[in-house]
């Protein structure tokens, strides 16, 4: 897929079913992420694979946390499947160091275009993928479980498959609503 033909036709596919990444398109998505915008050049990410058993692994963290920090019956009924809607998971990170010249903005803008590079390469190969967010991201436990520093911010999950369903979404936006001359 060419570059500008990936970039207009991108999209997030929600249901995803194995086969996820082989072990060669996954490392080209590694490669892509470790491309991204890096201001001083201070690889300011972590990511986590989570795929197999680490799935359920991921889903007992989950519960943990939903549970310690009292959060609904839907959120708690749910946590431990969640990790279970992908083959693949791979979880971002941003890693933020104190540093003079790159503001912790920009750290977390790094670790977040990591995620699109990371999606991108994952389309371009033919695999789908979503990037969510949401309560386990914020989470405190969450967080502590999985080694991120005070600072730190889980900036996605990033799914990974094959789309069950091979619908091409319709261009919901136009450039001229977003954009304007000074």
């Amino acid at each position: 897929m060419d570059a500008l033909t990936l970039l207009q036709t991108r999209q997030s596919d929600p249901r995803l079913i194995a086969p996820g990444p082989t072990a060669e398109q996954l490392e080209i998505i590694k490669r892509a992420a470790i491309k991204v915008p890096d201001h001083g050049c201070i690889a300011p990410w972590r990511f986590i694979v989570v795929e197999g058993d680490a799935r359920n692994k991921l889903g007992d963290i989950y519960h943990q946390a939903a549970v310690a920090e009292n959060q609904d019956d839907r959120t708690i009924e749910r946590a431990k499947d969640l990790p279970l809607r992908s083959p693949m998971m791979i979880i971002a990170i941003a890693d933020v160091t104190e540093n003079p010249k790159v503001p912790r903005i920009e750290q977390v803008q790094s670790a977040g275009c990591a995620v699109l590079a990371m999606q991108q390469a994952a389309f371009a190969q033919g695999l789908g993928g979503i990037w969510r967010t949401g309560y386990f991201a914020q989470s405190p436990a969450v967080k502590a479980a999985l080694g991120c520093k005070e600072q730190d911010e889980i900036v996605g999950y990033l799914y990974l498959g094959t789309p069950e369903v091979d619908i091409k979404k319709p261009i919901r936006h136009k450039p001229e609503t977003f954009f304007e001359n000074l």
